[in-house]
């Protein structure tokens, strides 16, 4: 299931700290990836199979689908890494086990205005590759280690691009 953007989603803040960090000497944060990736969150019960979140996950080009209660509520979190943990161990899971029993009820949470080298180190830290982003108690969205990353490579391409417009001397006004 498709969670939609929280309407408003507290807008006003993401867009303020999306102009604060284009200035020079700018820091990162988490509401910049949300700006670019979108803020839809994808969710299994607690009573649905391993197989259904599998499903989700391939069908939606994913590895982490939150987990919520039938009031909408966050409960945790499973990722593609859990399931082949249990799969693999030697009592494995089988398919149509619970996510319920193998979720995690301990995600990371961060808020939109998080640096992103705090996420960095955060992620690294606890050995987690995803975290749920929360403004003022309301679920945001979700970002992972490699939309992180992905952002990180995107901002050295344009400082080097820049660099090297400078050197040729293309990259100022006279």
């Amino acid at each position: 299931m498709v969670v939609p953007s929280p309407k408003g989603l507290t807008a006003q803040i993401f867009w303020q700290l999306a102009r604060n960090s284009n200035r020079k000497g700018r820091k990162m944060y988490v509401s910049t990836i949300l700006l670019q990736k979108g803020t839809d969150i994808y969710s299994v019960s607690p009573d649905d199979s391993l197989m259904t979140a599998l499903q989700l996950f391939n069908a939606n080009k994913i590895g982490f689908a939150l987990v919520l209660d039938k009031d909408g509520t966050p409960l945790g979190g499973i990722s593609e890494r859990e399931i082949c943990s249990v799969m693999a161990s030697p009592d494995g899971a089988g398919r149509q086990t619970p996510v319920r029993d193998v979720m995690n009820t301990d995600v990371a949470r961060c808020a939109p205005g998080d640096n992103l080298i705090r996420i960095m180190a955060m992620m690294t830290g606890r050995r987690n590759r995803h975290m749920l982003v929360f403004d003022k108690g309301e679920l945001q969205g979700v970002i992972s280690i490699g939309d992180v990353v992905k952002h990180r490579l995107d901002e050295i391409m344009r400082e080097e691009e820049e660099l090297l417009k400078y050197i040729e001397g293309t990259g100022y006004s006279h």
